[in-house]
C-alpha cells in the first residue's frame, strides 16, 4: 500500500480483511476517505459486519461482538473494526448516524448479498432522532478543534453538521463533505485542500469569529431542519432485520 494514503488499494485491503476469524458481511471505508478529505497521511478506517456462528451466540462461551484490529501496512495505519450482525442491526435500530454512514458507504473493501438487504433496508432506520447524533459529534469536534486549532476537527465539525442537514430534508445520509459544499461557507474546498497535505496541519487563513459565526449558522439550520423533517420518531425496519438476523444466523 502507498504510503501516500489519499489513493487507496483495494486489492491490498481486500487481502487484510480476509484474515478475519468468522465470515465477514460487509468491509467499507470510512473516516476521512469517505468524508472526501483524506490526506497523504490519512489512517485507513475500515468498517463492517462479522458474523459469529449459532454455537458461539447460544452457548455458554459467546463469542466476541466487536473486533478490533488497527496495524501497519507498508508504514500506512490500518484500522479495522467489525461488530456481530445483531449487535450492528441494534445499532442501526437506534439514533446512530455513524454507523448508516457504514453500511451506505460507496467505498465497498468486501459485500455480500446480507449487506444488499442491510443497505435496502437502511431508509427504514433513518429518524428525526439522528439530528441528535450528529448535533453532539459536531459539538464534540467543535470543542476539539477549540482546543488544538487543527484543521481536522474543525472540517469534522462541518461535514457532520451539513450531513445531519441533508439527512433531515432529504432523507439521505452523505457523507462526502465534497457533496455537499452547496449549503457550506465558500472557504471550505480551500481547507480540504490544506488539509490533504498534512492530517494535523493547523487551522490558518479565515477569521476565527467567521468560522465561528458559520458554524453558529449551520447549527441553527440542523435545528430548523429537524423542526421541518417528515422523517418519522421511530424507525420502522426492526420486524425486517430480525428476520435478516435469523435467516442469516442459522443458514
Amino acid at each position: 500500500m502507498s504510503r501516500d494514503m489519499r489513493q487507496l488499494d483495494y486489492d491490498e485491503l481486500r487481502g487484510i480483511v480476509g484474515d478475519q476469524p468468522y465470515r465477514l458481511l460487509f468491509a467499507t471505508v470510512s473516516g476521512a476517505h469517505l468524508y472526501g478529505f483524506p490526506s497523504q497521511d490519512s489512517d485507513v478506517d475500515l468498517r463492517g459486519v462479522h458474523l459469529l456462528p449459532p454455537e458461539e451466540v447460544v452457548g455458554l462461551t459467546a463469542g466476541p461482538e466487536t473486533l478490533d484490529r488497527t496495524w501497519f501496512q507498508n508504514e500506512a495505519e490500518v484500522d479495522l473494526v467489525t461488530h456481530d450482525l445483531a449487535k450492528f442491526a441494534r445499532l442501526m435500530l437506534r439514533r446512530n448516524g455513524y454507523v448508516l454512514e457504514q453500511v451506505l458507504s460507496p467505498l465497498v473493501v468486501l459485500s455480500s448479498p446480507e449487506h444488499a438487504e442491510l443497505v435496502a433496508l437502511s431508509p427504514g432506520c433513518l429518524t428525526s432522532w439522528h439530528a441528535h447524533h450528529y448535533r453532539g459529534f459536531a459539538n464534540t469536534q467543535w470543542d476539539l478543534f477549540r482546543k488544538t486549532g487543527e484543521l481536522k476537527p474543525l472540517l469534522y465539525t462541518f461535514r457532520v453538521l451539513l450531513t445531519g442537514i441533508q439527512l433531515m430534508r432529504a432523507g439521505v445520509v452523505q457523507a462526502d463533505l465534497r457533496e455537499l459544499l452547496s449549503e457550506a461557507p465558500a472557504y471550505l474546498p480551500e481547507l480540504m485542500s490544506a488539509k490533504a497535505e498534512a492530517e494535523h496541519g493547523s487551522f490558518t487563513g479565515v477569521p476565527a469569529d467567521r468560522i465561528e459565526q458559520d458554524v453558529a449558522d449551520l447549527q441553527n439550520t440542523l435545528d430548523e431542519a429537524q423542526a421541518a423533517t417528515k422523517l418519522p420518531d421511530q424507525p420502522s425496519a426492526s420486524s425486517a432485520l430480525n428476520d435478516l438476523l435469523i435467516r442469516t444466523r442459522l443458514s
